[in-house]
């Protein structure tokens, strides 16, 4: 707390003051973090309200400990969040961290990586400045030494600047060896308009920083009204602040005063009051201002409050009440909609620019504003940059500027359709990229994990989308088998019309006659069904088609094979028939072969009917057979059922097998048992064989294999049985005789 006494006129005394009544109600300062903290902590104790012109520790926003500090900055988190946007945008995830060894850089660091950490940014080198760095083992030159190697061995390409402020000219001149391919991010102490001479160096050339934005700075034309700019007798402030913008500081007195006159009568023409502008925007000069103005007016404010009370005014704790008024100060002072100037934290929050350094050729550093952050905008339109107007680091010490973004990553990005795999370093930014696995794609550049496809859906070759699954079933119009097994059944099915009709014609013959005709002709329309059975197997398959296929195909063969049976059955009677007196010659006729055809069918159809009731088949979508289809398909419903079906067809062809086995060499006009075992045999063995490729095989191959049975078999019991019979009645005349009958017989 500076107190202070006036002796005379021109000469004051520090720590005491002439004004008895006068009462101190707040202060202003200081501009560093470092200093602020013991001023808050005393000035705290006595209730005093301080406003910060400058100081940025983010633990000055805690009000229990600092609830009369006042900022009008924000704190740090605000510039990093911004330095780390920044980073974020331009893609760089791999940068080198250049800090003070104090507790602010310590602070600051901490602060930092932990926002990377939490964006995907990794620190590859840390170094520090600072008197703290050194140590009896070590001297400057050797920890140069040691930081210079680091640096050049790395692969960052950004290095990230923070911590207090200290005249780093000389400790960079240092490390130019190392750093001219680098791009430093600076912090807006580091580059503020008082000091930014000294960081004219060729190690910051085409770099960027985050920087306060210039606030508006009121009535300054008037500023430095009554300022006698050349007397050198005026030690007020503003005298000092003209001769240092004036550069006349010659430690000659003659020399100086007509240096500075010169210069006075040149800066008032030309260079003076433009520059009251830059210097009075930039900086701290501003802050400065709505520190004092705010601070004014909250105590005037307070006054007004004071004067209106009723009570004892010399011991209404103003203090308190000042604290009151300058929370309700608003920003801006003159605005129709103002808002708030001090935040819940007690702070000033405005925007920050991005600027871009350039050194020219006289050494001196300029820079131009490339975008700006926003704290208070929506998380993603905080950050506006505009690259095309960056003029980027050089990337050698004699080329030109680098027309591109720099890169700086411990990694190459993993194109989508890759992923991330880590393990080889600690670093989360340093990865491979290895492909996604089946089934899974990623679409985005740099992900950390693939994306599986929906159950319909599957990647494209390079696995950066999902893609419809080939939808897949017999049709008629994308498989060339469809058209084989189309062809092919409609030419067996007319053969069967053509072979019916050959036995209608010849109906009244003996070899028609002889073997039971009806049945003849029940098995010939059986087989022309069961070839037309085939295309309820062909196209996309819908419900109705589904419980169709086995239960069609299952009766329908049934009707077949129990016709077979029954033509066995009564040959083996025939033969028992004939022996004088027998008696079997009472089950000879037509009631016979019918009754066993009819009662074996009626069986297979209940079982049909009871598998249609019970859980009948449906058509499904088999997703988990291939990976890159989706098989359209008929799901049985019920396992039980369809096996039953097959089953009890197997059932009938092996009876009809045996019984056409067994009475094979028995006489007869005709005995066509021998015709009737080698067609059961063929059935059989096609359906034997059908049953390890039908479980072997999925999608529109299994269903190819149960045509190919269905046909195979149909084209065996007709070329076995009828293709004989025809031969006789086409081309052997003579044979179709009861003679040749007989004569078949005496053999």
């Amino acid at each position: 707390m500076r107190r202070s006494i006036r002796l005379e006129h021109s000469r004051t005394v520090p720590n005491y003051s002439c004004s008895a009544k006068a009462k101190l109600v707040g202060f202003i300062g200081d501009h560093y973090s470092v200093t602020t903290f013991p001023m808050a902590q005393i000035l705290g104790v006595y209730g005093y309200t301080q406003i910060s012109y400058g100081a940025t520790d983010y633990s000055l926003t805690d009000r229990a400990l600092y609830p009369h500090v006042f900022r009008t900055v924000q704190n740090d988190h605000a510039y990093l969040s911004a330095t780390v946007k920044l980073m974020k945008h331009f893609g760089w995830t791999w940068v080198g961290i250049f800090t003070t060894k104090d507790d602010a850089g310590e602070k600051e660091t901490d602060t930092l990586t932990k926002y990377m950490s939490s964006n995907g940014i990794c620190v590859e080198y840390k170094i520090l400045f600072g008197v703290g760095t050194l140590n009896e083992d070590k001297s400057l030159e050797k920890i140069v030494q040691e930081n210079i190697a680091i640096i050049q061995k790395s692969t960052s390409r950004i290095i990230v600047v923070c911590g207090s402020y200290v005249y780093i000219n000389t400790v960079f001149a240092l490390y130019v060896g190392a750093i001219y391919d680098k791009t430093f991010i600076f912090p807006p102490v580091w580059v503020s308009s008082s000091s930014v001479h000294l960081l004219a160096m060729v190690g910051i050339n085409g770099s960027l920083a985050v920087e306060l934005y210039p606030l508006f700075f009121p009535d300054k034309e008037h500023f430095f009204d009554g300022i006698d700019k050349m007397n050198s007798t005026n030690n007020s402030p503003g005298s000092k602040y003209f001769l240092t913008i004036a550069k006349c500081l010659s430690e000659n007195r003659g020399k100086r005063e007509i240096v500075c006159r010169i210069q006075y009568n040149y800066s008032v023409h030309h260079e003076f009051y433009p520059n009251i502008d830059r210097f009075l925007n930039q900086g701290v000069a501003p802050r400065i201002y709505y520190a004092v103005e705010a601070l004014a007016k909250a105590i005037h404010n307070m006054l007004l409050f004071i004067d209106g009370k009723s009570d004892d005014k010399q011991n209404h704790y103003y203090k308190h009440e000042l604290r009151y008024q300058l929370k309700k100060i608003q920003f801006p002072f003159d605005s129709a909609e103002p808002v708030p100037l001090f935040n819940e934290y007690g702070e000033f929050v405005y925007h920050y620019r991005i600027t871009n350094w350039i050194l020219q050729e006289d050494d001196t550093a300029i820079y131009k504003e490339v975008g700006n952050f926003t704290p208070w905008a929506p998380e993603d339109l905080q950050l506006h940059v505009n690259p095309e107007a960056i003029t980027w680091k050089f990337t050698n010490k004699t080329s030109m500027f680098y027309p591109q973004v720099p890169i700086s990553r411990c990694s190459d990005p993993c194109l989508p359709g890759y992923r991330k795999k880590f393990g080889f370093s600690i670093h989360k930014c340093c990865y491979e990229c290895v492909t996604c696995p089946e089934g899974e794609i990623s679409n985005i550049s740099d992900s950390e994990n693939c994306m599986k496809c929906p159950y319909d859906e599957w990647p494209n070759t390079k696995k950066d989308r999902c893609v419809p699954k080939v939808v897949e079933f017999l049709s008629y119009t994308d498989d060339k088998i469809s058209v084989v097994f189309s062809v092919v059944s409609i030419f067996c099915c007319l053969i069967t019309g053509l072979i019916l009709g050959i036995f209608l014609l010849y109906r009244d013959t003996p070899i028609v006659k002889a073997n039971n005709q009806n049945l003849s002709y029940l098995l010939l329309v059986s087989i022309m069904l069961s070839f037309l059975c085939v295309f309820l197997f062909l196209g996309r398959p819908v419900d109705v088609t589904c419980m169709l296929r086995v239960t069609s195909f299952g009766v329908i063969f049934s009707v077949a094979v129990s016709s077979l049976l029954a033509k066995s059955i009564m040959v083996c009677v025939a033969f028992k028939a004939t022996k004088p007196g027998s008696p079997w010659r009472k089950w000879m006729g037509a009631k016979l072969p019918s009754s066993i055809t009819s009662i074996c069918s009626i069986v297979q159809l209940l079982i049909s009917v009871n598998w249609l009731s019970i859980s009948p088949p449906y058509h499904d979508k088999d997703t988990h057979s291939f990976h890159e289809k989706i098989i359209i398909q008929c799901n049985e419903g019920s396992v039980i059922g369809f096996y039953s079906v097959l089953g009890y067809m197997g059932l009938l062809a092996a009876v009809s097998f045996i019984i056409a086995f067994l009475a094979r060499t028995l006489p007869d006009s005709f005995n066509e048992a021998k015709y009737i075992t080698f067609s059961m045999l063929v059935f059989c063995s096609v359906w034997i064989a059908m049953i390890p490729a039908y479980l072997s095989t999925k999608g529109k191959d299994m269903v190819a294999v149960e045509i190919f049975a269905i046909m195979a078999s149909s084209a065996g019991l007709l070329g076995c049985i009828f293709f004989p019979k025809c031969y006789i009645l086409l081309f052997r005349p003579d044979l179709n005789t009861k003679t040749g009958l007989l004569g078949n017989r005496t053999k």
